[in-house]
């Protein structure tokens, strides 16, 4: 797919400002590159899928120090790989690294409490429907699915619950929201 160059350079800096909309179109812009290069890597799709949410949201928490010089993708893998490297490098090694507290209450803001198209189709389905529509995602989908639109927790429960970065619940929602949203539309 074709990306304007213009268009693409505009969405980074909304993002940067903090735009809820601009971090989707990145995330969606950008998920299938980051995904496959990963899954060639690992030849896992759970581990693939668990180091792209950790490479946006790394991104994503790091957005400001991007060079609109270079370019977006390239930098997406160049997180992506690093944090490929540290997992290897962490299940190597026969002691466990320990984070600070200070880095799992590091969060940035991208957290917008108006409703999405997702939420709002969300909130429109028949429970029955929408029930069965969830029952179609991967385990973690369904989990998050749940721990924020039926047990209603904040996105700091959520993470304190699943013991994860704040901003990996988001991106991870993020992309349950969208899986759902694509199962539903592919209904009617």
């Amino acid at each position: 797919m074709e990306i304007n160059p213009g268009n693409l350079i505009s969405q980074i800096k909304l993002a940067q400002e903090g735009n809820q909309a601009a971090f989707k179109f990145l995330l969606d812009t950008f998920w299938a590159d980051v995904y496959m290069f990963q899954l060639k890597r690992t030849r896992n799709e759970y581990d693939a899928e668990e180091i792209t949410i950790q490479t946006f949201s790394k991104a994503f928490d790091k957005l400001e120090t991007f060079d609109i010089n270079y370019s977006f993708k390239t930098w997406l893998i160049t997180i992506s790989k690093n944090i490929h490297i540290d997992l290897i490098r962490k299940q190597k090694s026969s002691i466990r690294a320990h984070t600070s507290e200070d880095e799992t209450e590091k969060v940035y803001t991208v957290a917008d409490e108006t409703p999405s198209i997702e939420d709002t189709l969300i909130n429109e389905q028949h429970l029955a429907q929408l029930l069965s529509d969830i029952k179609q995602l991967k385990p973690p989908y369904q989990e998050i699915i749940n721990l924020r639109y039926f047990q209603e927790k904040s996105y700091k429960e959520i993470a304190a619950y699943l013991d994860e970065p704040m901003s990996n619940v988001k991106v991870r929602l993020l992309r349950a929201k969208k899986l759902l949203a694509q199962i539903i539309e592919s209904r009617k």
